[in-house]
């Protein structure tokens, strides 16, 4: 009896101690989420440089010092929101893949689901994340961490990745490669794009076209190449 009880015990302490992992981790989420939702609200009305840390935590309602916990740096908290606003456009190949597809058909659709999230921003919030997309590449490529770095930055590579898997590119195809220079044409699609020099033709519409070409281009020359 003495025994099935301590059993018992160290099941509900060890269930307990679960719950109270699962409520801080919760918990932990929901701050990060406050803190950036908090900043993209600053920055699309203050805009980047003319919004300070301080200014995030009083918006937020949290110290300094937690916001250091989450974000090393304003920039952190930047790349971090900037990969949220892919979120649909991931979302969007994941699903329109689960059923038969045309690749560039989903590349446009992935587009054109990040320009409808583009433009709830500023074009200077745009332009400064771009460009603190190439720096953290940068970084990451000093730091040896280029490989992780990958998955969350180029947005293109799992859908090619898939496609490939899928035939529809063919299998010498260089996808690291082939994605690294879509997510260039997407970035800078995004400061042509903000600063207005497309004119009436939407960013999927151009950007769309430009990543199809290239894609287009690579499998022709690779046909050739003895």
């Amino acid at each position: 009896m003495r025994e099935n009880e301590a059993v018992d015990g160290r099941a509900t302490r060890a269930d307990q101690g679960q719950r109270r992992t699962n409520l801080a981790q919760s918990r932990s989420r929901e701050t990060r989420h406050s803190l950036l939702q908090a900043a993209i609200a600053l920055w699309r009305t203050n805009g980047f440089a003319g919004t300070t840390v301080a200014d995030i935590c009083q918006a937020a309602g949290v110290s300094k010092a937690l916001f250091y916990f989450y974000f090393p740096r304003k920039e952190d908290a930047l790349l971090e929101a900037g990969f949220l606003s892919t979120r649909d456009a991931r979302r969007t190949w994941r699903e329109l893949v689960a059923e038969p597809y045309d690749l560039f058909e989903v590349i446009t659709a992935v587009l054109a689901a990040l320009e409808r999230t583009m433009r709830r921003n500023p074009p200077e919030l745009l332009v400064e994340t771009t460009l603190e997309g190439y720096r953290a590449e940068q970084r990451a490529l000093a730091e040896g961490s280029s490989r992780e770095h990958h998955a969350t930055r180029f947005l293109f590579l799992e859908l090619l990745e898939r496609a490939q898997a899928d035939g529809k590119l063919p299998p010498e195809a260089d996808v690291l490669h082939i994605a690294r220079v879509a997510q260039s044409l997407l970035e800078s699609g995004t400061r042509h794009w903000a600063a207005g020099e497309y004119g009436e033709r939407g960013f999927a519409e151009v950007v769309g076209h430009d990543i199809a070409a290239f894609i287009v281009g690579c499998d022709r020359i690779g046909r050739r190449t003895p």
